[in-house]
């Protein structure tokens, strides 16, 4: 497929992932293997000029010129002559960013910023699960398959107490992943609190190459799960899975539990599915607007397609199943999604650090705006306790009964 996207790095990513920061992106000219080492600044500065120019960048980047109701200017001062080490510095700029109350903008330590280009290679090392901030709360929103935090049998809703004796309580979710993260083959104690009941886990910690696409055939339905859309290998494994599953009548696209990824991965696999028009926008500051257009596709997806969401689906899983939903290429079954509608963008900072600022918001095709909103399904599909006790997937079970009887019935390509 042609892609002619121009843009900065952006990132829509909801929640953070114990191997790695969740990031998205819109691809600009260079190879995005390449973009996280052509990124990096390696210049040096003092600790003050740090955060003068973190501050710089946030007033003239910043998707809100408000400010959250301030002037920015009364930051500029605030620390001069305070700030005498990279600490100093981490700290008066995270303080800084708290006072726009958006909880998406941060300060990367130079760590934490090499991990977000490190996340996006697949290649990394950790225990696999993504976790969400829940009122205060460290919780598990999902575990990936095949890594060790699914063979400790860590579950989603497992709510994290302590890592090797450290309470995690009033922690950042990138300290919290700072705890988690080690050498290869070393051991994390985590203790998780799983309904009234305490456990502890001692966990490996493992180089995982990441598969974000997994796919399988029953009964003439294809079924096709994307865990994440971070890795540069997730267009080419959804093609592999659409060659898996082309001899089928109907197609049911899993979200459920992928919390985003680069955005040129949602756009290229809505582009399979939708050959013409806007697949997103992204409106920027002062309400400058960048539509995102469909290309030229060699292949084009036109059999019946049901689309899985849960609440952990996000970002850019919201602007996939958004875009099909809006040109009825598809059903969305399930549960509401997240609701993640604002767009990030990686700032490489001197010193090695970065900054991951808020800059624009994103919409559907046709302009709904879904941030702190989501997406409801078509159907609505819900686990009772039972189903849970009894590993019953209703929900994917409800799509496929719905697809054979539009496969049985011989009924049209679209679903109604």
């Amino acid at each position: 497929m042609r892609r002619r996207i121009k843009a900065a790095i952006f990132i829509v990513g909801a929640v953070i992932t114990l191997f790695a920061v969740n990031s998205l992106y819109i691809e600009n000219h260079n190879p995005m293997l390449n973009e996280s080492q052509k990124t990096v600044d390696t210049s040096t500065i003092s600790a003050q000029k740090l955060y003068e120019k973190n501050w710089q960048t946030i007033k003239n980047e910043y998707y809100d010129p408000n400010f959250n109701h301030q002037h920015w200017n009364r930051w500029k001062n605030r620390y001069q002559g305070k700030i005498k080490t990279e600490a100093d510095a981490k700290v008066a700029i995270e303080t800084m960013l708290a006072s726009l109350d958006d909880p998406y903008s941060r300060f990367l330590t130079k760590d934490e910023f090499a991990q977000q280009n490190t996340c996006i290679t697949a290649k990394i090392s950790g225990i696999g699960v993504n976790i969400v901030n829940d009122s205060g709360k460290i919780k598990i929103m999902s575990v990936i398959e095949d890594t060790p935090a699914q063979f400790a049998d860590l579950k989603p809703e497992d709510i994290i107490l302590a890592i090797d004796g450290r309470k995690v309580s009033g922690m950042s979710l990138a300290q919290v992943s700072n705890l988690v993260k080690g050498p290869v083959n070393s051991f994390v104690s985590i203790d998780i609190l799983r309904g009234g009941n305490k456990l502890n886990k001692k966990i490996i910690r493992k180089e995982i190459k990441i598969k974000t696409v997994r796919s399988s055939v029953d009964k003439n339905i294809g079924y096709i799960q994307i865990s994440s859309f971070i890795s540069t290998s997730t267009p080419n494994e959804f093609l592999e899975a659409l060659e898996n599953t082309r001899n089928t009548r109907g197609l049911i696209v899993d979200l459920r539990g992928n919390t985003g990824g680069l955005l040129t991965n949602a756009v290229f696999i809505a582009n399979l599915f939708i050959d013409k028009g806007k697949i997103v926008s992204i409106v920027g500051r002062n309400g400058y607007k960048y539509d995102v257009m469909a290309q030229d596709a060699n292949i084009l997806i036109d059999k019946p397609v049901i689309i899985l969401v849960n609440g952990a689906s996000a970002s850019a899983s919201e602007i996939l199943s958004g875009a099909l939903k809006d040109y009825q290429k598809a059903r969305i079954l399930g549960t509401k999604t997240f609701g993640k509608g604002m767009v990030q963008k990686i700032i490489p900072m001197p010193n090695e650090t970065g900054l991951n600022l808020t800059i624009a918001k994103y919409l559907t095709p046709k302009g709904k705006d879904i941030n702190k909103k989501g997406i409801s399904p078509d159907i609505e599909v819900k686990f009772r306790q039972e189903d849970i006790e009894a590993k019953k997937d209703v929900q994917l079970e409800a799509a496929k009964l719905l697809m054979s009887k539009i496969t049985v019935n011989n009924e049209t390509k679209q679903l109604p």
